[in-house]
């Protein structure tokens, strides 16, 4: 459950910079969103290969 709530905080921590970027046109915001995504996508693939290795454990 860790990681499940290091993925929530991530996500939460890019909202304000998706504000930002749609709401006020910020590119720099633009940037942090997608460096933001690429952690969250990463830490995605880290949960699915750790679910898979405790659900082929059992």
């Amino acid at each position: 459950m860790k990681k499940f709530e290091e993925l929530q905080e991530l996500l939460n921590s890019l909202e304000g910079d998706f504000e930002k970027f749609y709401d006020k046109e910020n590119a720099a915001a633009g940037t942090r969103v997608r460096k933001g995504m690429q952690d969250l996508k990463n830490l995605s693939q880290d949960i699915r290969l750790e679910v898979q290795k405790i659900k082929n454990a059992s």
